[in-house]
């Protein structure tokens, strides 16, 4: 049965017991979750002054997004067996828990260790909130609210470093973790008290096995697209073993969930025209997302000398376009999302293009520009896609699709970051190093964002229209 993209709001979710405390509640830990992405990054010298380890330092940061990453898929399915409160409540208390070890942290292992438990609480942070914020309002308002969650990932992305900064400078590295804590705990009681959902009914068993193997796929691949062609040879053992391990793990997830009972991801799901479109569509955008955001204030510091605060504030013309524009549109949306998300991919192919065309000498104005354009783009994009998704999904398989396409789009960021590093460092061999290199070199990796935004018109044109 092909899926309607303009289903009618002819059954209004239930009310949350006070909506906008349970709104709040869970904007609140979506923002710890995107902010502890990005938040650390700034800190790790002062990190690795204080407890030693830099040979292992970048692992501070992988471990949380291998464990974000691969937990992700898990949380929607073990909502629907438990409910969507408690099991955000308990991956919340999961969260603080780790941020609190990892303040206490003593040796680089420890951290990386409290940061691995940390990752597996943010897993929920993202996806049980685009869960619950659908179910929480009616389906003509769902682009509306989404587009406040897109807002939310725009303002915790770039300003991630701008906080880790200003933190860092003023109360030590450790704080960047100890702010987790009031305001994750501010998260529990907003939700605990004002989230009223009911139990969506799966009583069958969560599909752990289905969970494991998705997680050591996923966990095998973002280590390819980490350590090839920098770490070790695309050639060698190790990578060669990681693809391998890949391959074999995805080959066995999908022969498990065609047996499942209850399948972390019913292969229903990847029948619909929709989401045979949507989820590969996602998981590109993911990347453009990740490859872009992260090298940008790179550029900045290395172009224009700037600090990494100035640069933080500096990519206000990305952020301000992201909001304004992904607001607005989920306001004007309705059920005609394929026009907005082709215009929103157009714009964002004209973004790369504007970006790979700046030179270390370029005047700022003429980034402000690329980057508002690119915002703009993504603005139209990123949340559209979340909930031309669930529009397309029956109830029963809401938490599957949702958690399945916000944990996709997290898997492409992931491998975004990881293959602009690696075009980055190709780039930068054979060059002198300095900043002057560096200012060079990452116009021409952003240049490959413009065909792969191309793809991603493609993938948009693909989408079937609505029916009338």
């Amino acid at each position: 049965m092909t899926a309607d993209l303009t289903r009618t709001d002819s059954d209004a979710p239930p009310r949350a017991g006070n909506l906008p405390l349970a709104t709040a509640g869970l904007l609140i830990g979506m923002l710890l979750s995107v902010l502890d992405q990005t938040v650390v990054a700034i800190a790790l010298p002062d990190i690795a002054a204080d407890l030693g380890g830099l040979d292992a330092i970048g692992w501070i940061v992988t471990s949380y997004v291998l464990a974000s990453t691969a937990t992700g898929a898990l949380y929607g399915r073990l909502s629907d067996r438990f409910g969507r409160r408690p099991v955000f409540v308990a991956a919340v208390a999961v969260f603080v828990a780790g941020s609190a070890l990892c303040g206490l942290a003593q040796t680089i292992p420890q951290l990386i260790a409290a940061r691995t438990a940390q990752g597996i609480g943010a897993g929920a942070l993202f996806v049980l909130p685009t869960i619950a914020l659908s179910e929480l309002y009616p389906r003509r308002l769902r682009s509306r609210v989404q587009g406040f969650t897109g807002g939310v990932f725009a303002l915790a992305s770039v300003g991630g470093p701008l906080a880790g900064g200003a933190i860092t400078d003023a109360w030590g590295w450790r704080w960047i973790f100890y702010v987790n804590l009031p305001l994750g705990l501010l998260s529990v009681a907003l939700t605990a008290y004002a989230l009223r959902l009911p139990r969506p009914g799966g009583d069958g068993r969560v599909d752990l096995p289905g969970a494991a193997l998705i997680a050591g796929a996923i966990v095998a691949l973002l280590l390819v697209a980490e350590w090839g062609g920098r770490t070790h040879a695309w050639t060698s053992g190790v990578i060669l073993a990681l693809a391998a391990a890949c391959a074999v793990l995805l080959g066995l997830f999908v022969w498990w969930e065609r047996r499942a009972a209850n399948p972390l991801l019913p292969p229903r799901l990847l029948t619909g025209p929709v989401l045979r479109v949507a989820l590969p569509a996602t998981a590109l955008l993911g990347a453009l997302l990740g490859g872009s955001i992260v090298y940008l204030p790179t550029y900045l510091q290395a172009a224009y000398g700037m600090g990494a605060t100035q640069a933080g504030l500096a990519l206000n013309p990305y952020v301000l376009t992201f909001m304004a524009v992904s607001s607005l549109a989920g306001a004007r949306v309705g059920g005609r999302f394929k026009p907005y998300l082709i215009a929103g991919s157009v714009i964002a192919v004209l973004g790369f293009a504007l970006l790979s065309r700046l030179e270390p000498g370029s005047p700022y104005v003429l980034l402000a520009v690329g980057i508002g354009v690119l915002g703009a783009g993504f603005g139209l994009l990123m949340q559209n896609l979340v909930v031309l998704a669930q529009n397309a999904a029956s109830p029963a398989d809401l938490a599957a699709t949702t958690s399945a396409t916000v944990s996709v789009r997290g898997l492409g960021l992931s491998l975004g970051v990881a293959i602009f590093g690696n075009l980055l460092t190709r780039q930068l061999q054979g060059r002198a190093p300095g900043p002057a290199a560096t200012a060079a070199a990452i116009p021409d990796v952003l240049f490959w964002g413009v065909p792969a935004a191309a793809v991603l018109v493609a993938l948009m044109v693909l989408l079937p229209s609505p029916r009338g």
